[in-house]
């Protein structure tokens, strides 16, 4: 298992996960995917998605937080 940045993280491995999490709705969703020589998978996605400090963050620490909090803020003030 690895974590990955944003910035770092391959643009068609962000879009299978943005993809996958969009079929489901436009919540907060965490999507597992593996990656092998034939393609990028989606193992699942997980409506109440584990965050874990030191984990997810673990690139680019307080930036995750920073965006997520921002997501929350932006979707209070859609009133979603």
């Amino acid at each position: 298992i690895k974590t990955f940045t944003l910035k770092e993280t391959p643009h068609h491995v962000v879009e299978t996960a943005v993809k996958a999490a969009r079929c489901i709705g436009d919540g907060l969703y965490g999507v597992d995917l593996k990656e092998t020589k034939d393609g990028v998978f989606v193992i699942e996605v997980n409506d109440n998605p584990n965050l874990d400090h030191g984990w997810e963050d673990s690139g680019e620490k307080d930036e995750v937080w920073v965006r997520l909090t921002q997501w929350f803020l932006d979707r209070l003030e859609l009133g979603n």
